[in-house]
């Protein structure tokens, strides 16, 4: 997967079941072996991930399966506050 980092800038993050998770506001890239390690989101689906005291939340490099117009990253079971629910 290759891209330019300041083409993710402000793209919307959705998981592979079409969930709205948040848009990219930075790149975090471990300098000692010049990769990618996270995306960090912002203006976070409240629906999708529960922050209280934080403005955004860090999605690791390995959960991200495609960037093109969008950002689409592994769904996880239990990710959404209604798969939390219990019936």
């Amino acid at each position: 997967m290759k891209s330019a980092i300041t083409e993710l800038f402000g793209m919307k993050v959705y998981t592979e079941n079409a969930v709205y998770v948040g848009d990219v506001d930075d790149v975090i890239i471990n300098v000692d072996t010049k990769k990618m390690e996270s995306l960090a989101l912002g203006n976070v689906n409240r629906e999708v991930l529960e922050l209280t005291n934080f403005k955004g939340v860090k999605i690791p490099y390995r959960i991200i399966r495609a960037v093109g117009d969008i950002v689409i990253i592994r769904h996880l079971a239990g990710m959404t506050r209604s798969e939390t629910i219990e019936d």
